[in-house]
């Protein structure tokens, strides 16, 4: 365990260390101002962890000047870790903000090392709790405040970082509305194209492997906070540089968002696009013909960090997903990058400690069609929330080049769709909600399935289709 403690105090570093069958190890690093001091109890102790540990007190004592004095009778804490802050704000809280970005940097170092040496994934766990922390107290106007945070506790084989407001561990409901399905408050087209919102490129990466067909990037894009949205809607994104053939500003291309309305890392800041990078194939050249290629793919998939981005939006409300109802089942088909919102949509019911999430027993179904396996977009998260919620989340694959359908063609969307004909149609009739994303090829398919099924059942394809569209 890590027991982190902040006491205001004179200037002072000390290190100490006891031998014994369970070492304990004690760093007390006092900068002026307050006191910091980290106790490890580890079998044996490691290197690794005093680095982690001065590392954590450098950038705390890089901010000292941002906090002041408080009673130590006013500190809160729990079982894990305890720290007291208070925080000396100006007119714009501007102290206040920088302390707590310190903070929370902190622990995300803390984290990310402290994942890395157990061999675990990202910790991504650890931002998204910190943040929800800072966005608590940042929201609230009495500037003495005070904040219970958890440091970490770091075992064999697990790394967990846990962070209070003094009422316990914070759901992710900070962009909820009340109650949480109402959608009369959703946003739409709040940047238009001539007051267009500047986001920041945090990482753009490419997410298909060696033998997919073409190039699809994940990009995430910073807008503070300043841009929401909710699962199901679209970014414009407005290309730099002008048309070769009149001059003028190129146009929105837009593209479905593909995280929740918290982010990849749950601090509500940013947002993700799933991109793939369009080229044209000279079959004269026998190479791509640069001239030719997709203006804003191309841009997007090039991007660096910290690159700027021009958005417009969010789009659309048709996508939303109905929350009134926690038992409603959804029908997600996807081809492609058409992945995006349906992402959204299980991250948000499965993946994270939303009340959607609490509430939902309905069942989702997903299904995405790509060439081949390496092409597949998503799986780890996928295949997780398909273990964790087996009742709840189904999961269906149609890959074009690597599966036959039932009269030995090639595996399309619409033939793995066709597999469960009945029971799709079946859902349907009892109210399940179905959403289609990506090349609009699939559809005729899909259309003459429920057709056929109808025909079947003797009832009329095209009454029972218009009560079916929103």
């Amino acid at each position: 365990k890590i027991h982190l403690h902040l006491i205001f105090t004179a200037a002072d570093f000390t290190l100490h260390q006891h031998a014994g069958s369970q070492s304990s190890q004690h760093f007390n690093f006092k900068p002026v101002g307050f006191s910091f001091q980290l106790q490890t109890n580890l079998t044996p102790p490691t290197p690794t962890m005093a680095k982690l540990i001065l590392a954590v007190a450098a950038l705390l004592a890089s901010s000292a000047n941002a906090f002041t004095p408080i009673a130590s009778s006013n500190i809160l804490s729990n079982h894990a870790s305890s720290v007291a802050l208070g925080m000396v704000a100006d007119e714009h809280g501007s102290k206040r903000k920088r302390a707590l970005k310190t903070l929370a940097k902190t622990a995300g170092v803390l984290s990310t090392v402290a994942f890395a040496t157990a061999g675990l994934p990202p910790a991504a766990l650890a931002a998204k709790k910190v943040k929800e922390v800072v966005e608590v107290v940042e929201a609230v106007d009495n500037t003495q405040k005070l904040l219970a945070a958890g440091a970490g506790v770091i075992a064999a084989g697990a790394a967990v970082i846990t962070l209070t407001s003094g009422s316990g561990e914070k759901a992710q409901d900070f962009l909820e509305t009340e109650p949480y399905w109402d959608q009369s408050s959703v946003p739409v087209n709040v940047y238009k194209n001539k007051a267009p919102f500047t986001g920041k490129v945090v990482s753009t990466k490419r997410i298909v492997g060696p033998k997919a067909t073409g190039e699809t990037c994940h990009i995430v894009i910073d807008h503070k906070g300043d841009f929401p949205y909710w699962e199901g809607q679209s970014w414009g994104v407005i290309p730099p540089g002008t048309r070769e053939k009149d001059g003028k500003p190129h146009s929105v291309r837009l593209y479905s968002i593909a995280s929740s309305r918290y982010g990849d890392d749950m601090t509500g800041n940013t947002g993700s696009l799933c991109v793939r990078r369009a080229t044209y194939w000279c079959p004269e050249l026998k190479a791509d013909d640069p001239t030719k290629k997709g203006i804003c793919s191309n841009f997007l998939c090039d991007t660096e960090p910290g690159a700027e981005v021009m958005m417009t939006g969010p789009a659309g409300k048709v996508m939303l997903m109905p929350e009134e109802d926690p038992t409603t089942d959804y029908i997600m088909v996807a081809t492609g990058t058409g992945i995006a919102p349906f992402r959204g949509f299980v991250r948000r019911l499965f993946a994270e400690n939303t009340p959607a999430a609490k509430a939902y027993k309905g069942q989702a179904w997903l299904f995405l069609g790509v060439a081949n396996s390496d092409a597949l977009l998503y799986d780890d998260e996928f295949q997780e929330a398909k273990a964790s919620f087996p009742d709840n989340f189904r999961l269906d694959y149609a890959l074009s080049r690597e599966q036959e359908n039932k009269k030995g063609g090639k595996m399309y969307i619409q033939d793995k769709v066709e597999e469960y004909a009945d029971e799709i149609f079946g859902k349907l009739e009892g109210g399940a909600h179905m959403y289609f994303c990506g090349l609009k090829g699939m559809m005729p398919g899909i259309q003459e399935m429920l057709a056929e099924v109808c025909k079947s059942k003797g009832v009329d394809y095209d009454v029972w289709i218009k009560g079916l569209k929103k």
